[in-house]
Order: C-alpha cells, then structure tokens, then sequence
C-alpha cells in the first residue's frame, strides 16, 4: 500500500517541472527591423512578428560568443520569448535573443582606367 502511494506521488511530482517550459515561444526568422524597444522578424513562412525588447534581454551571437552586439537587419534570429504580463495580452517580450550574423560580402572596387 505504501509503495503504490509512493509511485503514486513520485510520478506527479517528476512531471510537474515540464510543464513550466510551456509559457515560453519561439521566433524564428530574419531581421527586418531592429531598435531599442522592439525587434521585426519575417517568419520563413513569411509572417511578420514583433516582439518588445527591455534592459534583460540577453543577446548572444553564434559566430562570435565573445561579442557583445546586437543583430542587425538581414541577420538569421532564434528568439525565446514570453507573453505580457496581463492577461489576453498578445505582445510578445524577449527574453534571449540567438543571431547568425549575416555574411557581409565586400563591395567589389571598381577597375581604374590606367592611360
């Protein structure tokens, strides 16, 4: 009897903390607009979604780990969010946001006419 109420309330309590990763999204796409307050991102299904921005969101660029910058337009995002604090609130708050820098490919100098 013992040990069915003790698998019992071990089985609830290992699946509690999994359904705490649920409140958190993902945003997926590419820069389109970019400030201090908020952040425009094209869906790869071409939807726009704008999430807000704060002083605790953590950035973190995946080619160099060390930098301390921001992505820019035309940068490749993963942004881990969060709903607003009201309830029914549908604006989205960032709370990390993973870039790829896109590859900057240099202008190509123009020949000089040599008489």
């Amino acid at each position: 009897m013992w040990l069915r109420l003790i698998v019992t309330l071990a089985c609830l309590f290992m699946s509690t903390p999994s359904s705490a990763h649920g409140a958190d999204q993902h945003v997926l796409g590419t820069v389109m607009a970019i400030d201090t307050k908020h952040i425009e991102v094209k869906t790869p299904k071409g939807q726009s979604v704008d999430v807000r921005i704060d002083k605790k969101t953590l950035y973190k660029d995946k080619n160099d780990p060390k930098r301390a910058g921001v992505p820019e337009v035309g940068d490749r995002v993963i942004i881990k969010a969060t709903k607003g604090e009201k309830k029914g609130d549908k604006v989205l708050l960032a709370t990390e946001i993973n870039f790829l820098s896109a590859k900057r490919v240099p202008v190509p100098m123009q020949p000089v006419l040599v008489q």
